[in-house]
């Protein structure tokens, strides 16, 4: 299908997931071949399935798909370690898998219907324009229910590091914060979801804000009486001020965005403004 190849070629810049694998087998009892296996830039397992005219059906086939998925943790790792290494296989976040359907178009009664599914479900139109450009857009999204799935191995990996303010979870960490900290996030969040198309993402150590992908990840820094953001915004075309925005090219952090912005007050809420709306706006 051609549609499936060129997303599968691109599916990084397009989508934020990692190609895994093609036609994967579902086994005797689920039946099926899976169109696209992947893992996310938030280390989420993914199911992509498309369909060359409008979708139907696409409420039993998530379930169906994300049932064997859940069933299939030791294989899906093992898949992981093998295209995209051991160390991505450590990090997999199994709390709410996600189904992607990319289809010509969607009823309005499956639009309503994922809503009352308990899975992470995103509905993602497509077109093809003149030259042959290929259009992705989400039309609907789902958060589902998060499961309760301890990754002992990923918060080992985080204690005792530089990031151990976050080894809890954000939720835990955020709680125990002060209250001018959870005031400051308040107005923070206000801002990151001004344009009322955000998908608010809690992560067990960061809080991703996404469109299609990722477009910011917050932290928290309660000793330090301040909050970090990763903007998906190149860092060479901001001129860095010390003490406030930093490249993170080549520096190891959690979540996603190249350009991290420190947040300790209103001011430095006003200043991160602009970089805010433009992260946003190329979105």
């Amino acid at each position: 299908m051609e549609l499936q190849r060129r997303v599968e070629a691109g599916m990084e810049a397009m989508l934020g997931i990692r190609f895994l694998a093609s036609e994967y087998p579902t086994g005797p009892w689920h039946r099926g071949r899976i169109d696209t296996l992947g893992l996310d830039e938030n280390n989420t397992p993914v199911v992509i399935e498309y369909k060359k005219g409008a979708d139907s059906g696409v409420m039993s086939q998530a379930v169906s798909y994300l049932s064997w998925l859940c069933s299939a943790r030791h294989e899906f790792e093992a898949l992981a370690s093998k295209k995209l290494g051991s160390q991505a296989a450590e990090v997999i976040d199994w709390r709410s898998p996600r189904m992607v359907c990319i289809a010509a178009d969607f009823s309005h009664h499956d639009r309503v219907a994922v809503h009352r599914l308990n899975e992470r479900i995103d509905l993602v139109r497509y077109r093809v324009f003149d030259g042959g450009l290929l259009s992705l857009l989400l039309v609907e999204s789902v958060p589902g229910a998060t499961r309760s799935v301890a990754s002992p191995r990923e918060v080992q990996k985080r204690e005792g590091s530089a990031d151990a303010d976050c080894a809890k979870s954000v939720r835990t960490t955020l709680d125990a914060a002060p209250a001018s900290l959870r005031a400051l996030y308040g107005e923070l969040d206000e801002r990151l979801t001004a344009s009322g198309e955000v998908e608010v993402d809690v992560k067990l150590h960061y809080v991703a804000y996404r469109r299609m992908m990722n477009v910011a990840c917050v932290i928290f820094r309660p000793k330090n009486e301040e909050v970090l953001v990763y903007l998906k915004v190149d860092p060479d075309t901001v001129p860095l001020e010390e003490g406030f925005s930093r490249d993170m090219r080549g520096i190891g952090h959690l979540g996603t965005g190249d350009l991290e912005v420190r947040i300790g007050s209103a001011a430095d809420l006003e200043r991160a403004g602009p970089l805010i709306r433009r992260a946003f706006e190329a979105a």
